[in-house]
């Protein structure tokens, strides 16, 4: 597997982690005192019923929600006590995001929407069109680049929320539920997208409720009620 420099093998290890919600007077943790080390490279699914803490635990590794206890490393960063400023930092640098529903701008090109992770960063166009072609062409977006959100088909706006999220060279995806508005072709291509990016030394992290899905990672965790319960590696 190739190998991504300057991290630490074990890159990411929660510790106790536990988040709790409100709902009026009721308690529910969302996180339970959570242990989890995931080393550099990983292919791991995240499964359980719904409210097992699934998307909690990766809105966690993904800095997106605090947790109220515990402590949270990223190579080899305490997390916990970083500002907001610090923890976008290590967000926009260490981690991309693919979601369910694809997030895309409207009003933006395929390209654009690529590309908008070096615009906030203020990458200069010489330097940004490049690399937005080349993750273009990596996907197979290279004839829709100019094509609008509502002119790709369900498979192919995933793939550009896929070409936004890894325009920065993460070394972390986190997927939540990416094939849950996709059909099954569009789907499978999608999957095939990401695990060959993990082949590529990016650390994956797949939320989904599909069974199958989960069973193709090299590492499978259950949730229920905030606890990991099992934790298999093939």
């Amino acid at each position: 597997m190739k190998q991504v420099l300057g991290y630490d093998p074990k890159m990411i290890e929660l510790s106790e982690i536990c988040r709790t919600f409100y709902l009026g007077e009721q308690a529910v943790h969302a996180l339970n005192k959570v242990n989890l080390r995931i080393e550099q490279g990983e292919y791991i699914s995240v499964m359980g019923p719904s409210g097992s803490g699934k998307s909690t635990l990766l809105n966690a590794i993904g800095l997106l929600d605090r947790p109220n206890s515990g402590e949270y490393l990223i190579d080899n960063i305490a997390t916990s006590s970083l500002k907001e400023e610090q923890r976008a930092a290590i967000r926009r640098d260490k981690i991309g995001f693919v979601f369910q529903s694809y997030h895309l701008i409207g009003r933006l090109s395929a390209q654009e929407n690529i590309a908008l992770p070096m615009v906030l960063a203020g990458v200069a166009p010489s330097q940004r069109d490049p690399a937005v072609k080349q993750v273009l062409a990596k996907l197979g977006l290279t004839d829709r680049a100019h094509h609008l959100p509502n002119q790709l088909s369900g498979g192919q706006r995933q793939r550009v929320a896929i070409g936004r999220a890894i325009l920065m060279n993460p070394s972390i995806l986190l997927a939540d539920e990416p094939t849950g508005n996709l059909d099954s072709k569009s789907g499978a291509e999608v999957i095939e997208v990401l695990e060959q990016l993990n082949q590529q030394g990016i650390t994956l992290l797949v939320v989904t409720h599909d069974g199958a899905l989960g069973k193709r990672a090299r590492r499978r965790i259950r949730m229920v009620d905030g606890k990991i319960v099992d934790d298999i590696r093939q």
